[in-house]
């Protein structure tokens, strides 16, 4: 993998490895979200999917993914730009807004913790959806700390 490829590649020159490697492992994503049927603001909870590891911020089960959770979403560079739900944080979304990754990214810091020492990632924030019944899930919205 070439060093810094994010600074001179599109997301859609980059080949498999790349892509993988701009995930910064805050698991944002992975958290259930509800959208206001009124306005269609959507609301992130607290509530992470069960595939989750809540200590890691990783998925237990990533190559299966997509076929365990129906509602799990794969990214890719012709959809990151019109996934509005994705935090403003995603290295996938800042770089389709042409935004470069923050210090904090791993990438660029060099240390895979130091997106959970930036306060990014859901570690220590985030409760397993299957702990919670689906009536109480709006009692679990928060509010991320957006970074820009």
């Amino acid at each position: 993998m070439e060093s810094r490829f994010w600074e001179h590649k599109t997301l859609q020159q980059m080949n498999r490895a790349e892509w993988e490697a701009l995930c910064d492992g805050c698991g944002r994503c992975c958290l259930q979200k509800l959208e206001d049927a009124d306005t269609g603001e959507v609301h992130y909870t607290a509530l992470a999917c069960h595939l989750l590891d809540l200590q890691a911020c990783r998925c237990q089960d990533y190559p299966n993914r997509l076929s365990r959770v129906p509602d799990c979403l794969q990214l890719n560079a012709d959809n990151v730009s019109t996934i509005t739900w994705l935090p403003r944080s995603c290295a996938y979304r800042r770089l389709a807004e042409g935004r470069g990754l923050p210090r904090w990214h791993p990438l660029v810091s060099g240390d895979p913790e130091s997106v959970h020492r930036a306060g990014i990632s859901v570690r220590g924030r985030a409760i397993a959806l299957t702990d919670v019944a689906e009536e109480d899930w709006e009692d679990h919205i928060i509010q991320w700390r957006e970074l820009r």
